[in-house]
């Protein structure tokens, strides 16, 4: 099924640009220097034979074999350690975003094309091959001194001598010193630059080692092994080589759309970005927290099971296998002390609140679901905050989970940080997480990480320097234990999926949004591309209970509903700097690329906001975050109705031109219901309202 309603595969999204041999006749169109930028280092994107393609930075982690395929979800989770595949993994029609002409290439078009069936001359191969094209599982041309590869990536070209084979202790000697000179090269270029700092990585750090070059080991003379940070504890770096992280400054968030030309016109002052993050540090406290605990025990039995239907399968940081022994302690305990205690009661609180569907349609001022459990939880909290152990860091990221429910992103925040700190104290050397929590302290760790970088997305927060340790994490490989002792089913496919899409969403924030500075929309199109590609490849690889249609209807499964909005979502803020070029200067629509990709970047945005009920499936964890997603693609809709080109566009996106207007209008509504629930969302509300009454003006006159 298709990503488009025109029937267009999602490989299209990187295959319908303008031709390279038409690309001296399209004039650039600068972009203005407010909203976002494109830098890519040197090593990063490379020119072979004449296709560009990005390189990563960063090495590739392989994680533990799990006890079910993961293929499906992640045959590009562990690519997600990367920037990108290399120009060979890519379909040869496509290049660039551009479209070549079809051949039989079978019906995966992701498989390279065999060339060579039928050719009766010999290959052109190097006898010996360099160390980086060996290492790089790349075809070396043998040209001496420097063969082409190792020139365009400015590495030193070394020759292995006939006859001389290396053996494992040779390679491992190699690999050690190539990381050393790594790790200086960084430092080097680090003291050199204010900026993002790349070095040109040696063979050893693209293939992986578990190793990136802002962590050092340190080892006693007992081979006590630690690995901390070059900063040390809690520390983020502007340097780091991994740009599957949020940068620092970027200008992603919603509210940076109101500095668009056009859009900016839709409200009648100018707001600081910073104006949200404001309004959550002064919002008051939940004062119900301040009571005495009143918990009643008579239904526990059904809000588990709810828990684990409804609400596990988001976070996926609850052992199904040992939770009734988690339950036979707390019950032991009278629900008064231990972590066993505080992580049955947040069960119970989620489970609670899983039943009463979106916390958007409670009655105001009426106690949410679950509130009595976590008010006994937080109670047990001040002593998990002492404590430094898995199940400590886990009754913290379940009571952040809870205040995500409750629409309280600065208060999870604060609790996210505390499970940082827990697990960076615990990373810092393997052998602090006892083996049977290690499953269980990798799943902690992955929703730290994801949900830090949604709320980083919006928020300028500080970093809480977890990221650090993400080469030395294993992805989730399922928990074990006796099924007659399961609760519920141990589901992890979303969970994947999740940690797959975050990495790529955070890739398009550093490589599209990370700094101001000019730039074209002729130098975006490889990047664009790029990452499109990716995009597609996750679909693609998503097993298929996952693998969501592209038909106009809303879904019944919630999974499929969210994972689908996400897409969306992503693909959107892919494509929106075109949106901007056109904006600013509406001549830029006559370059037929940037034409197709405002078109791939509305019909995207109208997809996000055509069935708007459809967000309420994924309002337990993301209700803030989709809040303001649905905002930023309502400002972009609105800017595009008020240009003549765009309008045309959108116009040609739905069956009805008034469909765009009752699309809005229902947004309006629904964001006016989230008002009560946030001081961010309350504003926000106002925003669109204030900006779509100025919308219908400025048609009308």
């Amino acid at each position: 099924m298709s990503p488009s309603s025109n029937g267009d595969s999602p490989l299209s999204a990187t295959g319908t640009m303008t031709a390279t041999s038409n690309a001296h006749l399209v004039r650039q169109f600068p972009l203005p220097n407010r909203d976002f930028s494109i830098e890519i280092p040197s090593p990063l994107l490379v020119a072979s034979n004449g296709v560009h393609s990005l390189k990563s930075p960063t090495s590739l982690k392989s994680a533990r074999t799990p006890s079910f395929s993961r293929e499906g979800i992640l045959g590009s989770a562990q690519k997600a350690r990367n920037l990108s595949q290399s120009s060979e993994n890519r379909p040869e029609n496509v290049s660039n975003g551009l479209q070549k002409a079809p051949s039989d290439e079978g019906i995966n078009p992701l498989k390279r094309r065999n060339t060579d069936a039928g050719v009766d001359y010999p290959r052109r191969r190097a006898t010996i091959a360099c160390e980086v094209c060996r290492s790089r599982k790349s075809r070396c041309d043998g040209t001496k001194p420097k063969c082409k590869l190792c020139t365009e990536l400015g590495a030193e070209c070394i020759y292995r001598e006939p006859g001389i084979k290396l053996d494992a202790g040779d390679k491992l000697i190699l690999e050690r010193l190539n990381r050393i000179e790594s790790l200086l090269q960084m430092n080097m270029v680090g003291h050199q630059s204010n900026g993002l700092a790349l070095s040109h990585d040696s063979p050893n750090m693209s293939n992986g080692t578990g190793l990136s070059g802002d962590n050092l080991l340190m080892q006693n003379a007992t081979g006590f092994t630690s690995v901390i940070p070059s900063g040390g504890l809690g520390t983020w770096s502007a340097t780091s080589n991994n740009i599957s992280t949020m940068p620092k400054v970027h200008t992603n968030a919603a509210l940076h759309l109101l500095q668009w030309p056009m859009i900016r016109d839709l409200v009648a002052r100018p707001y600081d970005p910073q104006i949200l993050l404001q309004l959550e540090m002064a919002r008051e406290p939940l004062h119900s927290l301040t009571k005495t605990p009143c918990v009643d025990l008579s239904n526990t039995n059904a809000y588990i099971e709810a828990y684990f239907e409804r609400v596990n399968i988001w976070y996926a940081c609850v052992n199904p296998y040992t939770w009734r022994s988690h339950y036979r302690i707390a019950l032991s305990n009278g629900f008064r002390e231990g972590p066993e205690s505080c992580i049955v009661l947040l069960v119970l609180s989620l489970g609670q609140a899983s039943l009463r569907g979106s916390i958007s349609r409670i009655v105001p001022h009426e106690d949410p679901p679950g509130l009595q459990y976590f008010t006994a939880a937080w109670a047990l909290l001040p002593g998990m905050m002492t404590s430094n152990s898995v199940l400590a860091a886990q009754c913290h990221l379940l009571a952040a989970a809870y205040l995500f429910y409750l629409v309280r992103p600065l208060e999870a925040w604060n609790l996210l940080c505390t499970t940082s700190t827990k697990l960076q104290l615990l990373l810092m050397t393997p052998n602090r997480v006892p083996t049977d929590q290690r499953e269980l302290s990798e799943r902690i760790y992955w929703n730290a990480l994801l949900f830090e970088s949604d709320l980083l997305a919006e928020l300028d927060l500080p970093h809480s320097g977890v990221v650090a340790f993400e080469e030395n994490v294993g992805l989730p490989c399922g928990f074990e234990g006796d099924e007659q002792e399961a609760v519920g089913r141990d589901e992890l496919w979303y969970f994947l999926a999740e940690i797959a899409l975050r990495r790529l969403l955070n890739r398009v924030s550093q490589l599209i949004y990370s700094k101001d500075s000019m730039a074209s929309t002729t130098s975006l199109e490889p990047v664009v591309a790029e990452l499109d590609f990716q995009l597609t490849q996750w679909y693609e690889n998503l097993p298929l209970p996952l693998q969501f249609p592209f038909t106009r209807a809303m879904l019944p499964d919630p999974v499929q509903t969210v994972l689908r909005l996400r897409f969306f979502a992503c693909r959107t803020i892919i494509y929106r700097p075109y949106i901007l070029a056109v904006l600013d200067n509406e001549q830029a629509i006559l370059d037929p690329a940037v034409r197709d990709s405002c078109t791939k970047c509305l019909e995207a945005s109208i997809r996000q906001l055509e069935h708007i009920l459809a967000h309420h499936a994924g309002h337990m964890p993301y209700l803030w975050q989709g809040a303001l997603s649905i905002v930023s693609q309502t400002l972009l809709v609105m800017g595009a109705t008020m240009s003549p080109s765009l309008n045309g566009i959108l116009c040609g996106l739905v069956p009805r031109r008034e469909m765009i207007d009752q699309i809005i209008n229902d947004v309006v509504m629904e964001i006016e219901r989230y008002s009560v629930l946030s001081p961010s969302l309350s504003l926000s509300a106002e925003i669109v309202k204030e900006a779509e009454v100025r919308r219908r003006t400025f048609l009308s006159g």
